[in-house]
Order: structure tokens, then C-alpha cells, then sequence
């Protein structure tokens, strides 16, 4: 039997690209907006919005590793 291709792993494709947009996020916030709480936000967002990226990148990595009996 042939073996079917295998399919790319949708929240593994979710989390680099929450990676970023986080990125984006903050370096968009840091050149258009002024120093004041509105930077901050947006740049504490951004910095949240790669954390959970990057959390959805590790967990799909750990997830579709072969469990060894």
C-alpha cells in the first residue's frame, strides 16, 4: 500500500503565523504611536500574541511526535 502525504498540521501553521503578527504588532505600535499607555498596550498585546503562538507551535510539535513503546 502506498502511503498517504502527509498533511501539514493547521494550529503548528496557526502558531507561527500568531508569531508574527505578535512581531509585527509591536514593532508597528513602537514606530506610529507615541510614548504614552497606548504604546504600552499595544506592545504588551503583541508580546501576548506571541506567547500564545509560540505555545501553539510547541504543543502541536510535542503532540506529533511517534510515541515509543
Amino acid at each position: 500500500m502506498a502511503a498517504s502525504p502527509k498533511r501539514p498540521d493547521p494550529l503548528k501553521s496557526l502558531g507561527f503565523l500568531l508569531l508574527v503578527t505578535g512581531w509585527i504588532l509591536v514593532l508597528s505600535a513602537v514606530v506610529l504611536l507615541k510614548q504614552g499607555a497606548a504604546r504600552g498596550g499595544f506592545v504588551f498585546s503583541g508580546i501576548a500574541v506571541e506567547a500564545l503562538g509560540l505555545v501553539l507551535a510547541v504543543r502541536s510539535h510535542i503532540a506529533t511526535k511517534p510515541e515509543r513503546h
